[in-house]
């Protein structure tokens, strides 16, 4: 910091300019490629309104390292930078710098707009963004070597949270590789169903809406979006003890395991670490730890995702009490279960602990960069 200090003295002591982001900058929208023509993989990514590329082909319209800001869709608003040649589809802005603003430290100013850009969508229909919106940013324009150190020191912190999440995902392919392992048997395992290895299994209630009252109270009440391979702590409704008993909904005691029937969390499981209630949507398995340990029926649920979300009907494979009820699990000894679970827990803490494993790390590094970006993206405005 102490480099920028001088910098900013020698070269800009009194502040900085701000300019409009498209006196700077050429604002132009991609061409639009048509999605059957795309393949799931291939040389060069499609890239469109969405955060991920929408598809591959074997031609590009854009070079490396350019910034694109996704115009249409959910993400309409989000900033990205792409490190390969692709193809810019319809529904991408490409930033393109004039001799006056370097790259990255363009790319750093409109990702810490990132949140006021998503905030001006505009449409009733898919959510869209403006390109006025865009062009009108005030940018902070001090000299290009006050710029450099600033790409410099912000640059750094990007590239540390970079090697975390390649990390992270190394990790994420191990834990799946040894998750496959531990949960593949032999014949002479027995093979059981779902309902073998449980006490009880029971659905919940939804509380009348019409009713205000039954909502609002302290009784914590699951919802199938807040079902994501995942330990419950809370939930983001609570019900009232009126509600409860004049719903179907019921108190089911911690650590059964909660399966999502319908909706876009079909199939996906969570364990509840506190007692709570569920709309009708959780299929709630009750243990039987005579039998099976509640965290290998997790595991093991969780690692056959894709196949118990096949079995499902509709649009969004929505699955029914009989079909969690009557899924195949094999049972190993309890000994054995408690290795598997010792195993993948500690996998799962590195993988997804939010408090302590790799992505708490990512997250820290993260507010890090985005308190130092604004901290050194704000300049004392230069009178015009």
């Amino acid at each position: 910091m102490d480099k920028l200090e001088e910098l900013v003295q020698a070269h800009c002591p009194q502040g900085a300019k701000y300019v409009l982001l498209e006196s700077v900058c050429q604002i132009s929208k991609g061409i639009q490629f048509n999605k059957s023509d795309m393949n799931d993989s291939g040389t060069y990514p499609v890239i469109n309104g969405g955060i991920t590329a929408s598809g591959y082909i074997e031609q590009y319209n854009q070079e490396e390292n350019t910034i694109t800001i996704s115009q249409g869709g959910a993400s309409a608003g989000y900033v990205n930078w792409i490190e390969t040649k692709f193809w810019a589809g319809a529904h991408c802005y490409v930033l393109k710098p004039s001799d006056k603003v370097l790259n990255r430290y363009l790319f750093h100013f409109v990702k810490s707009k990132e949140q006021k850009l998503q905030e001006c969508q505009y449409g009733a229909g898919i959510p869209a963004l403006a390109k006025s919106t865009v062009a009108s940013l005030q940018i902070p324009l001090p000299p290009l070597p006050v710029q450099q150190e600033i790409v410099r020191i912000l640059d750094s912190f990007t590239e540390l949270t970079a090697e975390l999440t390649a990390e992270l995902t190394a990790r994420r392919k191990q834990y799946e590789h040894y998750r496959d392992e531990l949960l593949t048997f032999g014949d002479d395992v027995p093979r059981k169903t779902v309902q073998d290895v449980c006490k009880k299994i029971f659905s919940g209630g939804t509380p009348s809406t019409k009713h205000s009252e039954y909502y609002g109270g302290s009784i914590p009440w699951l919802r199938t979006q807040e079902v994501d391979w995942c330990d419950i702590t809370d939930t983001g409704i609570k019900i009232t003890k009126d509600g409860l008993k004049k719903s179907s909904a019921k108190w089911i005691p911690k650590n059964c395991v909660i399966v999502a029937m319908y909706g876009a969390t079909a199939a996906k499981v969570a364990v509840n670490k506190i007692a709570l209630t569920t709309n009708q949507a959780c299929c709630n398995l009750e243990i039987d730890e005579a039998v099976a340990l509640y965290r290998y029926v997790f595991y093991w649920l969780s690692n056959e995702y894709t196949r118990l979300k096949s079995l499902g009907q509709g649009s969004q494979s929505n699955i029914s009490g009989e079909i969690v009820k009557n899924y195949p699990i094999p049972v190993p000894s309890i000994e054995q279960q408690r290795c598997i679970v010792h195993t993948l827990d500690r996998f799962d803490a590195i993988c997804n602990d939010l408090t302590s494993g790799l992505p708490a790390e990512i997250a820290a590094r993260q507010k890090q960069y985005e308190y130092y970006r604004d901290k050194l993206l704000t300049f004392k405005e230069l009178e015009r």
